[in-house]
């Protein structure tokens, strides 16, 4: 049941009116999150800012996807769930792969090692340290790529807990 409501622009904050005028007129609509979200100017220009930054990350699609599988499927987004399942399979993952994702990991040992840190950043962060960062090294990741998972996982659990918590559901749940 939806907690928070969409808004149309003309309803919006200032600030969000003029981010969802622009972001209208450049990709004809907004989705649901974008428009609830319009609730705060702020969250939605941080959530837009983070969202264009992480497009700029060094992470290969296909396995940014298996993280965000894994990190939604833990938070419990069927939202998110169902949006990057999708993306993964344009991405090109099989569905032995996406599978694999919503359990954490890969048959990629240098994936999975990568998928594993991604979902300690989001579960116990405090358990990390300089250890995880050698070991992801030592799998070939490089230090763009081990700080941007934090980047990633943070992305997530903004969308897949703003989703919750506005109760942005999708249509047909699956």
């Amino acid at each position: 049941m939806r907690s928070l409501t969409a808004l149309e622009p003309a309803d919006a904050p200032d600030k969000s009116r003029e981010l969802l005028t622009d972001l209208i007129s450049r990709h004809g609509s907004v989705g649901e999150m974008v428009a609830t979200m319009a609730h705060s100017p702020a969250l939605l220009e941080g959530y837009l800012g983070l969202t264009r930054a992480m497009k700029r990350s060094k992470l290969p699609r296909p396995l940014s996807e298996k993280i965000s599988l894994a990190v939604q499927e833990w938070i419990g987004c069927e939202m998110c769930k169902q949006a990057h399942a999708r993306a993964a399979g344009k991405a090109g993952l099989s569905e032995s792969d996406i599978a694999l994702a919503r359990q954490g990991t890969s048959t990629d040992a240098r994936e999975a090692a990568l998928i594993g840190v991604a979902m300690r950043v989001l579960a116990e962060p405090g358990s990390l340290g300089d250890k995880d960062v050698a070991e992801l090294r030592s799998h070939g990741w490089s230090d763009r790529v081990i700080a941007e998972i934090v980047g990633l996982v943070a992305l997530n659990l903004l969308t897949g807990a703003f989703n919750l918590l506005a109760g942005i559901e999708p249509a047909d749940p699956s």
